[in-house]
């Protein structure tokens, strides 16, 4: 049941995850257009993510260590703390920092619940809102009239590198984990 729940959750589109930020966060929490309930909201959306690469990466794990460590006399959660995780933990971090860079290009679920359209000064609080790269280049797409060129290929040029970071971030670190496993 859980599987599958996550697996829906995967499939479900970042607006829908927007619209439903907006609902519970937004409004029947009372957050109001914040910080705090685009963070929630963007948490959500990475979730399936970061759970099946750390089921993926646990799964990855010889059974054979795992044998080796309890023959060895360690406990269940000795072996899960000092055994398992050491070798999954390259595969976690590395789903982590893809969905980390997911949540960085999202504009829907960023324009529902803490995106302003101006925002003169830093925010003071996780209650204040904040301008987003994905959403100042939707409004400078949809909504200013003869945007500057350069401006709209800027945005779109930092959003795309900082996407491109995360996920050479995330290859990197994979790949070296794979080199280490080898020798």
């Amino acid at each position: 049941m859980i599987r599958l729940s996550i697996v829906n959750m995967a499939g479900v589109p970042s607006v829908v995850f927007g619209l439903f930020g907006l609902a519970f966060f937004v409004i029947i929490l009372k957050f109001g257009k914040s910080i705090l309930a685009g963070s929630l909201t963007l948490a959500f959306l990475i979730l399936p993510v970061i759970i099946t690469a750390t089921e993926e990466a646990l799964k990855a794990v010889p059974e054979t260590y795992k044998q080796a460590s309890m023959a060895l006399g360690a406990s269940k959660w000795q072996t899960i703390i000092k055994v398992i995780l050491p070798q999954a933990l390259p595969g976690i971090v590395t789903g982590s920092v893809i969905g980390i860079g997911r949540a960085a290009g999202e504009t829907a679920p960023i324009m529902f619940t803490v995106a302003a359209f101006s925002q003169p000064n830093l925010p003071n609080s996780i209650f204040s809102q904040v301008m987003a790269l994905p959403f100042h280049l939707y409004s400078l797409a949809t909504q200013v009239t003869n945007p500057p060129e350069d401006k709209q290929w800027g945005t779109a040029l930092v959003l795309l590198l900082m996407v491109l970071v995360f996920a050479v971030i995330g290859t990197a670190i994979r790949t070296k984990a794979r080199l280490q496993r080898k020798e």
